[in-house]
This record gives C-alpha cells, sequence and structure tokens, in this order.
C-alpha cells in the first residue's frame, strides 16, 4: 500500500490564477503594487510566508495579517469561478482501486477546503484531508505532507506526493516523500525537476494515463 498525498490548489482544482489575482488586489488596497507575474511565482508557498516573501519584514510586521485577511475575502469573490482539473476525480478513483490511501493535502482554510471537496465530490471517495488547522508551519516546511501521512497512519517511505508547485517538491523532500508534478500550476519543467520532481506531466489527466510509468503504480 502506497499513501498518495494529493495537493488540492493548482493540482486537482485551477485556482492558481485567482489565488495571484486575489493577492494582487489585497496588496493594492494596502498601498503596495506588484506585478503579478511575481505574485505567481509565490503561488503555492503558504499565505502565511507570502507578504513577507513578497515585501519585507516591515510590511509583513505591519500589514501581513491585514493583506492575509484582504486576500481571503477577495479569493472568495472569485472562488466560483473555480473548476476542477480534467481527471481529478478519475486519479483519485484510480489510486483507490490500485489500493492505495489517498489523502488531499491543503493548507487552505477549512472553509476553503470543503468547497474544494464539494467540489471534486471527494468526500466518500479520499481517505482524508488536511487544511491550516493542521499544520504550524506552511509550504514549503514539510508540515502539511507530514499531517496528511499522520492521517493516513503512512510512512514517507510508503508515500508520494502529487503536487504543481516547487513549494510541494521542497516541502515533501523535507518529509522524506517523492514528488510526482503536473504543470497545471504554470511552472516549467524544468523548475518542477530542478526542485526534485521524480516525474512531470502536463495534466491530472496525463498522469491518470501513465500511473504505471511512476511511483503510484
Amino acid at each position: 500500500m502506497t499513501v498518495a498525498v494529493l495537493d488540492i490548489d493548482g493540482t486537482l482544482v485551477d485556482t492558481n490564477y485567482q489565488h495571484a489575482i486575489a493577492w494582487y488586489r489585497a496588496f493594492r488596497q494596502h498601498g503596495i503594487v506588484l506585478p503579478i507575474w511575481r505574485i505567481h511565482r509565490h503561488i503555492g508557498m503558504g499565505g502565511d510566508q507570502v507578504v513577507g516573501a513578497l515585501t519585507d519584514e516591515e510590511t509583513e510586521r505591519d500589514k501581513g495579517d491585514d493583506i492575509r485577511a484582504s486576500e481571503k475575502t477577495l479569493y472568495f469573490q472569485l472562488i466560483d469561478e473555480v473548476q476542477p482539473m480534467s481527471g481529478s476525480r478519475e486519479l483519485i478513483e484510480q489510486l483507490k482501486a490500485r489500493g492505495h490511501t489517498v489523502v488531499l493535502a491543503s493548507s487552505a482554510k477549512e472553509d476553503e477546503v470543503d468547497h474544494y471537496l464539494d467540489l471534486l465530490d471527494a468526500r466518500d471517495l479520499a481517505d482524508g484531508w488536511t487544511s491550516s488547522a493542521d499544520v504550524e508551519s506552511t509550504k514549503p516546511a514539510p508540515d502539511l505532507v507530514s499531517a496528511a501521512l499522520e492521517r493516513a497512519g503512512g510512512s514517507p517511505e510508503d508515500a508520494v506526493m502529487v503536487g504543481d508547485t516547487p513549494w510541494d517538491v521542497e516541502a515533501a523532500a523535507k518529509a522524506g516523500v517523492p514528488t510526482v508534478a503536473v504543470l497545471t500550476g504554470g511552472f516549467g519543467l524544468a523548475e518542477l525537476e530542478e526542485a526534485g520532481a521524480k516525474a512531470v506531466f502536463e495534466s491530472v489527466a496525463e498522469l491518470c494515463q501513465q500511473l504505471d510509468q511512476t511511483p503510484l503504480s
């Protein structure tokens, strides 16, 4: 049995660009205008780290919580536009049929995760899921992956992560878990491989077709 730890945002559901827009608008509301391409480069990193990574310690200290609160509100104005990635539910079904334990991994707030579970119709299919309530430190820290393994009762030696950003790959590596990546988060093949991804596929749908070529075979 292998534990399949499936990232949600950008992997199973198409959220990365909505988040980039929400962060852009949140920063702008607080007098900070950043290029959206720079913001996108940090999508996948935990929201508690994004402000400091994109600005500086003073901005994080003085405005970080307010910017994050704005981003949450602004993102929820866009969340109805979010759609599942093609093949997402099929991937979960295939992994379950192969005898794997499937945990959906997210450090998003519980209400966001609830929305995605409904969107994927995955509540009765996945073996478990995580939210921000389950982690002390967000990606690229390994807490999210470790929490998913704990939820599954598994160990790093018997687990594989599926993600879409270098932050996913880095977090999984720190937890001792290899990553299979997809390009749907908007990051390139070379940078996902450089981060340490064991295999990279164009999409979840392509991954479904080539599972036998991955550690999830």
